[in-house]
């Protein structure tokens, strides 16, 4: 844990020093927002499917959470290729806690709205 914080730290201090802003997932370093590749603003979503897998990383390799099911809501923050880092703003229907952080396919998603 210790070296992926140092690990974003170095990757902000280069970023800023580039000159380039960037911005930060909450609690980037404890779940795996590090793993993003490009930030979006935060978007509000829903769920569009059904037994959906909420992942702990940004592909079918990492292992789900739970799923999410029609219209569960989510906070999308960033992304890596076509996978978004997010958070549940309510309990999802499977019974996943409100504020649970995980990763979703783009096209498992709804709607986007700011």
């Amino acid at each position: 844990m210790k070296h992926g914080r140092r690990l974003a730290t170095v990757t902000l201090t280069a970023s800023l020093l580039a000159g380039t802003a960037a911005v930060l997932a909450p609690t980037a370093a404890a779940a795996s927002a590090s793993t993003c590749t490009y930030n979006l603003a935060d978007h509000n979503a829903r769920v569009d499917g059904n037994g959906i897998n909420y992942r702990t990383g940004p592909s079918t390799g990492y292992t789900s959470k739970g799923f999410l099911y029609d219209n569960d809501r989510l906070r999308v923050y960033c992304g890596k290729g076509n996978w978004y880092y997010t958070k549940l703003t309510h309990r999802s229907k499977s019974g996943l806690s409100a504020g649970t952080y995980g990763w979703i396919r783009s096209d498992m998603l709804l709607q986007l709205a700011g």
